[in-house]
C-alpha cells in the first residue's frame, strides 16, 4: 500500500474511532447506552428519563446513536424501540465498564405491568407473552431449533426444532398443521413480537398460537378471569422446568 494512501486510511479510523468515542463519552447518552445493556428494548420515552433528559433531548442524541449503528430502531405498533445495534455493540460497552471500574450508580428504568401475573405469563393475542413467552423463545434459540432474522421481525425454524417441539408435546399431526397454516392463510409460521414487560422478544405467528393453545389444552396453562394474565399449574410447573431447564424456570418464576 502506498504511503499516502496508508496515512489517510489509519486518519480515516481515527476519525471514526474518535467519533464513535465522543457519541459514547457523552454522560446522556452513555446513562442511555447503559440502560439497554440487559438485552431490553426501550422507547425515546423510558431512554430519556435513564438519561435525566427531555423527550426532545433524547430523539436528537438516538437518531445520532442510530446513525452510528450504535443502536437500531425496532417499530412495533404505534411505538418505536431502541435496542443495541449488535453483540460487538454490547462487548464495547462491556469493556468500558470494566476499565471504568466495578459497580454502578445508574439505574435501569423499570417497564410494562405492575401485576406480577401479567408479568410472569399472559397472552399476547393468542399467543404466550411476559417472562414464560420470552423464556421458551430464548430456550428455543440456545437448542438452535430457532432464529431470528437480522430484520427483527423475521424467523425460521431449524433442524433441531421437531426434536425439541416434541418435548412440549407439539409432534405429530398437531405440528404438520401448524406447519401447514401459514400456507393457507398467509400468517407466517413464527416470528418475533417484541413483549411489552420483558422488552425483549417472545414467539408469535401460528407456532405461538399452536404452542398456546397446547398448553391450555392440556390444562398446564389456565385461564385467569377478566385479564390476560396466565396460570400455571402444578403439571405445567413440572413440564415447564424439565423442558426450559431449572435456571430458565426459577427466571420465569422469580421477580
Amino acid at each position: 500500500m502506498a504511503p499516502f494512501f496508508a496515512r489517510t486510511l489509519a486518519a480515516m479510523d481515527a476519525q471514526a474511532l474518535a467519533q464513535v468515542a465522543a457519541l459514547i463519552g457523552e454522560p446522556a447518552r452513555a446513562a442511555m447506552l447503559w440502560a439497554l445493556m440487559d438485552g431490553r428494548a426501550l422507547t425515546a420515552r423510558e431512554l430519556a428519563q435513564a438519561g435525566g433528559i427531555q423527550p426532545a433531548t433524547a430523539s436528537r442524541h438516538l437518531a445520532l446513536m442510530v446513525a452510528a449503528r450504535l443502536l437500531q430502531v425496532q417499530p412495533q405498533g404505534r411505538h418505536r424501540y431502541h435496542r443495541l445495534a449488535s453483540a460487538e455493540v454490547a462487548q464495547l460497552l462491556e469493556g468500558l465498564m470494566r476499565v471504568a471500574g466495578p459497580g454502578s450508580s445508574l439505574d435501569r428504568p423499570k417497564v410494562g405491568p405492575q401485576d406480577a401475573a401479567l408479568r410472569t405469563a399472559r397472552t399476547c393475542y393468542d399467543h404466550l407473552a411476559g417472562r414464560l413467552g420470552v423464556a421458551i423463545a430464548e430456550h428455543l434459540l440456545a437448542q438452535g431449533a430457532l432464529a431470528w432474522g437480522e430484520d427483527g421481525r423475521s424467523a425460521r425454524l431449524l433442524a433441531p426444532a421437531a426434536a425439541e417441539l416434541a418435548r412440549w408435546g407439539v409432534e405429530g399431526e398437531l405440528l404438520a398443521r401448524a406447519m401447514a397454516v401459514p400456507k393457507a392463510s398467509g400468517r407466517p409460521l413464527c416470528r418475533p413480537c417484541l413483549d411489552w414487560s420483558e422488552r425483549r422478544p417472545h414467539l408469535a405467528g401460528v407456532l405461538g398460537a399452536c404452542m398456546c393453545q397446547h398448553g391450555l389444552e392440556r390444562g398446564w396453562l389456565l385461564r385467569r378471569q377478566g385479564t390476560r394474565a396466565l396460570a400455571i399449574s402444578p403439571a405445567g410447573a413440572v413440564a415447564l422446568r424439565d423442558w426450559l431447564g431449572l435456571q430458565r424456570w426459577q427466571e420465569v418464576v422469580g421477580d
